[in-house]
């Protein structure tokens, strides 16, 4: 029997209502694999514990999610709260805190996902896009001078270490020569004469280690044309934080939708937990009503089940979500349906289970 304790922040808006569909088939793998067992802790920590407490977290929330095996979030967000507050008083702070320098999020027109852009096939956007998650642009590094006056200076630096880029660009090289896929490289050295020329000498270094790994190199504006224009051209692709942040977005709208995004914030050599959640916010004006769109959150959940080293079960939780998407009949409105969160949580259920 394998334990796993998971940290539970449903968060805030529709963070509660995701994440219990993605909790509830989680508690169904169990079920279905006797030699699996979740434990769930929940934490109540977000923005409506900020405007009760003044803070985002308990002050040891750090120390306290350390003890688990993997955190599973929901959404951060709530009107009231200034959104860099939201972002670096949880989400920033967990990733930095464990160490979560793997970003991954997949970019995969499902099979029954709405083809949202024209003469793509399902065969044509199935990308996975590794995002340096602890440096570059969102460091947090700068200083706001003389506020308010005629002078007012304000300097955001961005990090760019050694150690912090070439360990994010080896990740995507093993994913790339373990998959047999080309890796392209996003930057904009062409205009950031310093940080993304080092990030493009980093990427050139490494290549020549994996000879067997085609690669290729693209600015950010291109790569954002070519992936509107010709997605087939990227499979696994590494990028800084910024960038991953912006073209991920991108990549969700020609996959089907942000509520078909997911990502993963890794701690690879597994010292700290990792965390999982979606992609989207926590659409508060959706909020409480049984609205929104759990498949990204449950999406999220197959990442943890691969992570904990159930890649078979994992990839069944995308195929029941697969399954879902064709039958049709139990989708959320964003997806041109009429069902609540729940019954589509149900319907992933019943067809991860006709798997077994």
């Amino acid at each position: 029997m394998n334990k796993f304790d998971i940290a539970v922040i449903p968060g805030d808006g529709i963070g509660p209502e995701v994440i219990a569909e993605g909790v509830k088939l989680l508690r169904v793998l169990s079920e279905i694999d006797k030699t699996i067992e979740f434990n769930f802790s929940y934490f109540p920590w977000g923005c409506e514990y900020y405007l009760k407490h003044g803070k985002m977290m308990a002050d040891d929330g750090i120390e306290q999610l350390s003890k688990f095996d993997a955190i599973y979030l929901g959404a951060v967000g709530y009107p009231g709260v200034p959104d860099h507050i939201s972002l670096w008083d949880l989400l920033l702070i967990i990733r930095q805190s464990f160490d979560q320098y793997v970003n991954l999020r997949p970019i995969r027109l499902l099979n029954g996902a709405p083809k949202r852009l024209i003469g793509a096939e399902q065969k044509d956007i199935q990308m996975t896009f590794v995002r340096e998650n602890s440096e570059g642009e969102y460091s947090g590094i700068g200083n706001h001078l003389y506020k308010g006056k005629p002078e007012e200076v304000v300097i955001q630096n961005s990090i760019f270490s050694r150690r912090g880029t070439e360990r994010i660009m080896r990740y995507a090289f093993e994913l790339a020569r373990k998959e047999k896929k080309s890796l392209t490289s996003i930057s904009k050295a062409n205009a950031l004469n310093h940080s993304m020329v080092f990030w493009d000498a980093v990427f050139d270094e490494l290549s020549e280690e994996y000879p067997d790994v085609a690669t290729h190199s693209y600015l950010v504006d291109a790569a954002a044309m070519l992936m509107l224009t010709n997605p087939k051209r990227f499979e696994i692709v590494v990028t800084t934080n910024l960038f991953g942040d912006i073209l991920t977005d991108v990549g969700a709208a020609i996959a089907g939708g942000i509520g078909l995004a997911t990502g993963a914030n890794i701690n690879p050599e597994g010292k700290f937990p990792s965390m999982f959640e979606p992609v989207h916010g926590s659409a508060p004006d959706i909020a409480h009503q049984q609205k929104a769109n759990p498949l990204a959150t449950i999406w999220s959940a197959a990442q943890m089940v691969e992570h904990l080293g159930y890649p078979e079960h994992s990839e069944n939780i995308i195929q029941a979500i697969e399954l879902t998407l064709q039958e049709g009949k139990f989708l959320t409105k964003d997806l041109n349906g009429a069902s609540s969160t729940n019954e589509v949580g149900d319907a992933v259920i019943r067809h991860f289970k006709s798997l077994y």
